[in-house]
């Protein structure tokens, strides 16, 4: 049994690559954090060691999972300035129906995205908000000092 077999389905989508291949050309001259299967690996990682610690119970699948879709609608920002999770929340919904997820599943992953901005998030949102902020390698961007995050948002050492 594939402990991840959502999670590498929906790698395997091919309007989830489209998207991908999307983000990567709009970052392409980016020199700051960029959004790829790297970012959200970081951030899927980070997710599973928080949950566990908090002792909240779900899968690595479903966090995983939602690590790859959280921030998949940048490329509609970039676009027409729709927020990303947003952008990101209305492309999820049709690449979810193609996992094996129930509905609770479903919404407690569509809420983490919505919520993946929102420093007042509850729940595994939460955990996945942090996830994500914490998931910055600030520490040894060669850009750091350029960056617009504010000193104290930014990751200046290594805490997962």
């Amino acid at each position: 049994m594939d402990p991840l077999k959502n999670t590498n389905h929906l790698l395997q989508n091919k309007d989830y690559q489209k998207y991908l291949t999307k983000i990567k050309i709009c970052e392409a001259q980016r020199k700051f954090c960029r959004h790829d299967v790297s970012h959200y690996l970081s951030v899927a990682r980070i997710a599973t060691i928080k949950a566990q610690e908090s002792g909240l119970n779900c899968s690595r699948d479903l966090i995983y999972t939602t690590a790859l879709l959280h921030d998949i609608g940048r490329f509609v920002q970039y676009e027409n300035k729709t927020p990303h999770e947003i952008a990101s929340h209305e492309l999820a919904i049709p690449l979810l129906n193609t996992l094996d997820y129930d509905t609770v599943e479903k919404d407690v992953i569509l809420d983490a995205i919505l919520n993946h901005r929102n420093p007042e998030a509850k729940a595994f949102s939460k955990i996945f908000y942090e996830s994500d902020k914490i998931s910055r390698e600030c520490f040894s961007c060669q850009v750091e000092k350029e960056c617009d995050w504010p000193t104290q948002k930014k990751n200046l050492r290594i805490i997962y």
